[in-house]
């Protein structure tokens, strides 16, 4: 046989062995294959509010990092796919866009910001993604439809939290509110705080108004100064929290200031020191809580990042957790199969709380009020919902 012939048919038979186990392949399970079940997470990485991103990133990835070492799901691995949406609304749209289009993603985790969440979950809603956020507390974000979720209380509670915190532990009975107007997280928090202060006998005597990144807050300060509340309320971010608590305390105004989770970030400590002293906010867990499973999650994640963990790396543990749940019901499949199984989670163990979803696949839980003093935040009390 000429040995053009004899390389000819040896490689006609490889081809034909080739083709047969690649068709073998395919036609088997997927979780036989040991591939990766995609998910995704898009979050501020960069841009004024990054430590909530990238707490949330890294409470997302240690959950990864245990479930892979523990054999993943049917054998197969978690493979996060995650984008920096900077904090900024469209690009939080084009991000999860690329999820849920290119990456096909099976389930999206995000954002924090709620206006960012609302952004992107009619993108999620569409395609029949589950989106579940794991710190966006305004109640439109899982209005949007049935595909989105969230592991974190709503503003309305949180709100109520707040006013009754004032009304009862700071015997507080006029109260002075201060909104970031460019943030639907504010806008919603501070009116669920006055329609619960006013509820409560309390008097709000005056509401002022910001936009994000505003630097010169004297105007506004010094008409709650004249008013002479009790509290202020300002459910604003961080960034502009420290600025508004050093400006409040150089004119003189020596009232606590109150807020939101918004507040969860060791860098608002940092930049506003001894301005924050006396003050309090409302959040999802607290540090200093002697539970198995608080101190727990705080030690891995210490040993991995190296630092403490704040609510929002919290939260993002347990969206994961909470995700993966569901995702070992379905065995790893998306769609509206996980939808239902994410919706049926009851009594889920997280470490910010015993999580169950209601009618609106909002989280059922209490928060804790923290109070800075000494350097530090603190568990000062726990509110339960109504």
């Amino acid at each position: 046989m000429p040995w053009q012939t004899l390389l000819r048919n040896r490689l006609t038979s490889t081809l034909l062995v080739a083709v047969g186990t690649c068709t073998a392949i395919f036609g088997m399970p997927s979780a036989l294959l040991g591939d990766s079940i995609k998910i995704g997470h898009y979050g501020s990485l960069t841009g004024s509010e990054a430590t909530f991103g990238r707490s949330t990133s890294n409470g997302v990835r240690l959950a990864i990092a245990e479930l892979n070492a523990a054999g993943g799901i049917d054998g197969k691995t978690i493979e996060l796919i995650e984008y920096d949406d900077k904090g900024e609304t469209r690009e939080a749209g084009d991000v999860v866009n690329r999820l849920v289009s290119s990456d096909k993603v099976v389930a999206v985790i995000g954002e924090v910001a709620s206006s960012l969440s609302l952004a992107a979950a009619p993108t999620c809603q569409n395609a029949k993604v589950p989106m579940i956020s794991p710190s966006s507390t305004n109640p439109k974000v899982t209005l949007v439809g049935d595909y989105i979720f969230r592991v974190c209380f709503i503003d309305p509670f949180q709100g109520y939290v707040g006013a009754k915190f004032a009304r009862e532990n700071l015997k507080a009975k006029t109260a002075a509110v201060l909104i970031d107007q460019s943030q639907a997280y504010a806008v919603g928090l501070a009116e669920e705080f006055t329609k619960n202060f006013q509820k409560m006998d309390g008097t709000i005597v005056t509401s002022q108004s910001y936009n994000k990144g505003d630097a010169d807050f004297t105007a506004r300060l010094t008409a709650i100064r004249a008013q002479n509340p009790d509290v202020i309320y300002i459910p604003g971010y961080y960034t502009d929290v420290a600025n508004i608590a050093v400006q409040a305390r150089k004119l003189g105004i020596t009232v606590p200031l109150l807020g939101g989770d918004g507040w969860d970030s060791e860098e608002l400590g940092k930049n506003a020191g001894k301005a924050i002293e006396g003050c309090y906010f409302s959040n999802h867990a607290a540090p200093d809580d002697p539970s198995p499973v608080i101190q727990g999650f705080m030690a891995k994640y210490k040993d991995e990042y190296g630092g403490q963990p704040d609510a929002l790396g919290a939260l993002g543990y347990d969206a994961a957790n909470l995700l993966f749940a569901a995702l070992k019901q379905t065995k790893g499949e998306g769609g509206p199969k996980l939808r239902d199984a994410i919706a049926a989670t009851k009594d889920f163990p997280g470490v910010t709380g015993t999580i169950n979803f209601d009618a609106n696949r909002d989280a059922i839980k209490p928060a804790v009020v923290l109070g800075y003093k000494a350097g530090a935040w603190h568990f000062v009390a726990t509110v339960k919902p109504e």
